[in-house]
């Protein structure tokens, strides 16, 4: 039997999953999150919700008759899967766009009241990127197979739980020079996680559908800016060298050997075009969902992890008298 205030979630082990679990079973939905490992990602998973409101599942495969069970129960589901890499060929059209196109469907035919879908910002001209091709694909298909979905299409999303300001916090930490990619120049909108997980909260409440969405940040900034501000807020001074192409290419190559790599030549290819709004579709802002965090002041609550001293560098310790 459906439950009319049951939010099925997949994807809920990243940042903006456990942000969602939160928000939603502090408001009194209940959710079913969806993981791979219920061993692995668990316990992490059930730290995030109110007592009594959580449900875990794990899928291993994207079995069609496991996940219409599990909209039977639901109202609403949340595709969140996405991959920055691909580890084996062809991995981009099979998350980016055939899971997608499975997981809308299946909402269409068990009569869910919305599919809301994570897309990304910035790609709709990105078309020597596989990422952002294959992204593109799988809006396409959300949208021809239910009517009721929303897309989403977040700049940078940041947190003390991303893989980005910190994944740059712990190089930076490290290595003596920074190199930038096309001189530095791409720029970015950053959102904070909360202030996504609270536009995904509305979009649920106010049951809007039929809609694709760009969700931004308050602030503009370049690649190298961006850079400058983790190095302020680590109270770091690193040289930061603008590549040519050519070597920026070579370095690319190197890295996506590395089992997590730090740059692929299509994220290489990606970070040519501005992760800014197109203009093509309404923005969070102009639909009244505002997000109001500040990328610097939200990247100094976390980032004395990376300073000298750690966490005893965030503030003086007080004398015991």
């Amino acid at each position: 039997m459906k439950n009319q205030d049951s939010i099925l979630i997949f994807g809920s082990s990243g940042q903006i999953g456990k942000s969602l679990i939160r928000k939603f079973t502090k408001n009194n939905y209940k959710v079913t999150a969806v993981t791979r490992s219920i061993h692995r990602k668990g316990y992490q998973i059930k730290t995030q919700s109110n007592y009594g409101y959580l449900e875990l599942e794990e899928i291993n495969s994207f079995n069609e008759k496991d996940i219409s069970e599990l909209m039977q129960r639901s109202s609403v589901c949340i595709n969140l899967i996405g991959i920055l890499y691909e580890k084996k060929q062809n991995d981009f059209n099979l998350i980016h766009s055939d899971l997608p196109s499975l997981l809308s469907n299946l909402a269409n035919k068990n009569s869910l009241h919305q599919f809301i879908h994570i897309s990304a910002l910035g790609i709709e001209k990105a078309t020597d990127s596989k990422y952002a091709s294959s992204k593109l694909k799988g809006e396409e298909k959300v949208r021809e197979n239910f009517s009721k979905s929303v897309i989403l299409k977040p700049s940078i999303v940041y947190s003390v739980d991303d893989n980005f300001t910190t994944n740059f916090m712990r190089l930076l930490s490290i290595l003596p020079f920074m190199p930038l990619y096309y001189e530095g120049k791409t720029k970015f909108t950053p959102i904070h996680v909360s202030d996504l997980s609270n536009i995904i909260f509305e979009i649920v409440k106010q049951n809007i559908t039929n809609e694709t969405i760009e969700c931004i940040g308050p602030e503009i900034f370049t690649f190298k800016e961006i850079i400058l501000k983790i190095l302020k807020s680590i109270k770091k001074k690193r040289l930061l060298l603008p590549l040519p192409l050519s070597l920026a290419k070579l370095n690319a190559k190197i890295f996506q050997l590395m089992p997590k790599p730090l740059l692929t030549m299509d994220q290489l290819r990606l970070l040519k075009y501005d992760n800014i709004v197109s203009n093509k579709y309404k923005t969070n802002f102009q639909i009244n969902l505002e997000a109001k965090k500040k990328f610097e002041y939200e990247i100094n609550q976390y980032s004395f992890n990376w300073t000298s001293g750690g966490q005893f560098s965030k503030k003086k310790i007080d004398k015991v008298s």
